[in-house]
């Protein structure tokens, strides 16, 4: 891998205009992934709306994941020359208008087709900024800035999700989207008055696309990321229907429930920023552990206790998630090299294909086995995610270099 290579897309010095724009960028991912999750802590209230069940508004989530997955691979072959910052503004109104029209829909096929628009911007988005944040770093730093980014992850399930959830118990889901619009159209300010011309770095096009594509070191990243993703949105699309039948909760503990699952990611987000450089893969495997552990809790005696081991367990579930998501990013980035562009575009591909079929696969167990087995197989889904990291460990391990 050749971080410098990575660098030197930014003809200025590293300075504070540099991490500005990074934050930038992070703020730009809270959008983002404020306006993915939107229907997570609106799930009800949209199906009693719209008179569909909450497993079918689920597949909301499913198709912007899955379009989602496939706009990504746009990115990977875009040409070198073209001007990123441009492009990055109008995804990002083109998120606001999908927004818009998901406020006015009155139907749930007009709903799709807003999600579906929205999920079109949301893969191209995905896929680069993690590599164009990396761009503006020290070489040295980049697990610190792909950590910025995705501490804008972290803030949206802090703030994001529980902040649609409460607009939506108070004024109603169209209200949720339509704050949506605005944060879209202030993030869309601040990178026309922050970001810098930027031209990606490195290797692009249909060749490299297909050399990614062949790598096993590559593969080896994906496969911990397929299992992972798909076992977190297995689980969490279908979160608030969970939280609803714990023992005891009142309604207004919903929204703050899923405030502490958040605001744990905010600390799992921090502690990622300071360990990934150096403990990468160690920092992964126990995150791994740790989720494993909390979702298994949740499945098997969750709805039998109460709100405070509900509460305790999401909160581990949340910072190891956190972590993982950048933890994961960064591997990908690392491995992928010069080609880091297309091959973080092929892991927003499996990242959201990923969660598609994961919540597939939870409206699947909900409608036959209920809300408890939602959580225990998303916990033995990550099992075989830890399996493959412990393996990759090993094998650096014998090679010398433990979180290579």
């Amino acid at each position: 891998m050749s971080n410098v290579a990575l660098n030197q897309a930014v003809p200025s010095k590293t300075n504070v205009r540099s991490w500005l724009a990074i934050v930038v960028l992070g703020i730009a991912m809270f959008t983002v992934v404020a306006t993915e999750f939107a229907p997570i802590g609106l799930l009800s209230s949209i199906a009693s709306d719209l008179g569909r069940s909450p497993a079918t508004v689920g597949l909301i989530v499913t198709a912007y994941a899955l379009i989602g997955a496939g706009s990504a691979l746009l990115s990977a072959v875009l040409p070198n020359q073209f001007p990123r910052k441009p492009l990055l503004i109008g995804l990002m109104l083109m998120l606001a208008a999908a927004n818009g029209l998901a406020m006015i829909a009155h139907s749930f096929p007009f709903l799709m087709l807003a999600r579906v628009i929205g999920a079109l911007s949301h893969g191209v988005f995905w896929a680069m900024v993690a590599a164009l944040a990396t761009q503006m770093a020290p070489p040295n730093r980049t697990g610190l800035a792909t950590s910025i980014v995705f501490g804008g992850m972290s803030i949206a399930n802090v703030l994001g999700v529980p902040l649609l959830n409460v607009i939506g118990q108070s004024w109603g889901w169209r209200a949720a989207f339509g704050t949506l619009v605005a944060a879209c159209m202030f993030t869309a300010l601040l990178m026309v008055i922050v970001l810098p011309q930027i031209k990606t770095a490195g290797s692009v096009g249909f060749a490299t696309l297909a050399s990614v594509l062949r790598s096993g070191k590559l593969w080896r990243v994906y496969t911990v990321a397929i299992f992972t993703v798909a076992a977190h949105f297995g689980a969490f699309t279908y979160i608030e229907p969970y939280l609803r039948n714990v023992p005891s909760i009142a309604p207004a503990m919903i929204a703050a429930m899923l405030f502490g699952f958040g605001a744990a990611g905010l600390l799992g987000n921090v502690l990622t920023g300071a360990l990934i450089d150096r403990f990468m893969k160690t920092v992964i495997a126990v995150s791994l552990l740790l989720m494993c552990v909390s979702l298994i809790g949740l499945g098997t005696f969750g709805l039998s206790s109460g709100v405070g081991p509900v509460l305790t367990l999401l909160v581990v579930w949340g910072a190891a998630i956190s972590i993982l998501f950048i933890g994961i990013q960064t591997w990908v980035l690392r491995t992928g090299g010069e080609a880091a562009i297309p091959a973080s575009a092929v892991y927003t591909t499996v990242f959201n294909s990923s969660s598609g079929v994961g919540a597939v696969l939870g409206a699947f167990v909900l409608n036959n086995a209920g809300l408890s087995a939602v959580m225990t197989s998303a916990g033995l889904a990550i099992v075989l995610a830890f399996a493959f990291v412990v393996l990759d460990r090993v094998k650096h391990t014998r090679g010398g270099n433990i979180d290579a």
